[in-house]
């Protein structure tokens, strides 16, 4: 290689260290995303809490990642309420407090504010209406979904740590799905939770109808990791290896956890 030719190589080698790509929506929410990213369409957004990926056409998160660990389940803050619009998602893409009043819906959390009570700026974040889908109050958000949350939090005590996948499926005809709001705020016809021990490597999933449920019947709404997948064309757990997850993600829990 001649003079000249290996100066061009250094210098472009130069521009590569002085230049590196730009940062991902995620870099800095690697705890969320261990086991992988189950879809990166939508906005991507990261938060101390957790990570999520947010529709702008439906106004909801399409995916929201959590790491529970046994720590943060236990750990206490007075409860707030700190509901306000995404600061980091624009006008017309986002969610209003409007939308919801006199909707008749639950502004209804995916990542729970009582996960996130070790630390005053992770639980005011969980109030971002970007982690909120219009959810039924009585007997689902007030109800079985609160129960449901709780169970996570003592499984989190009990295991250690886990991680937790919630979000809203859309079933049905698209010109027909309700909406609520001067935004056209989607409602979800079912709503799912998908919850992973990396310690025991097995896991638990749930999707339940947007409607009023018994909390007596929650075994009834276990379900397979890919029955999940089939209806929201979403990813879970991809970082393990096929073999792996075929066995995880086709495995449905016979009852729930202890």
């Amino acid at each position: 290689m001649t003079t000249p030719a290996r100066g061009l190589v250094a210098f472009l080698l130069l521009l590569v260290i002085a230049c590196p790509a730009d940062a991902g929506p995620l870099d800095n929410c690697s705890e969320y995303t261990t086991m992988g990213i189950p879809a990166e369409r939508g906005t991507l957004l990261c938060r101390k809490g957790y990570a999520l990926a947010h529709n702008p056409e439906y106004k909801t998160p399409e995916w929201v990642a959590e790491h529970l660990t046994k720590d943060k389940a236990c750990a206490y803050l007075p409860r707030n309420n700190y509901f306000k619009a995404d600061p980091d998602l624009q006008r017309g893409e986002r969610a209003e407090l409007s939308d919801y009043r006199g909707s008749g819906f639950d502004r209804g959390h995916m990542a729970p504010a009582a996960d996130f009570r070790w630390d005053r700026e992770a639980y005011q974040e969980s109030y971002y209406l970007s982690n909120m889908v219009p959810q039924v109050g009585q007997g689902m958000n007030q109800g079985i979904w609160a129960d449901l949350e709780a169970l996570v939090r003592k499984w989190a005590i009990n295991r250690g740590e886990v991680y937790v996948y919630t979000g809203p499926i859309y079933s049905g005809r698209a010109d027909a799905r309700r909406t609520i709001g001067p935004h056209k705020i989607a409602v979800p016809t079912h709503l799912y939770k998908i919850v992973y021990d990396p310690t025991t490597k097995d896991a638990i999933a749930f999707m339940m109808p947007n409607e009023e449920l018994r909390t007596e019947d929650m075994p009834e709404y276990i379900v397979t990791i890919n029955t999940i997948e089939e209806q929201t064309g979403l990813d879970f757990l991809s970082v393990l290896s096929e073999e792996e997850q075929h066995r995880i993600e086709s495995a449905k829990a016979p009852s729930l956890w202890q």
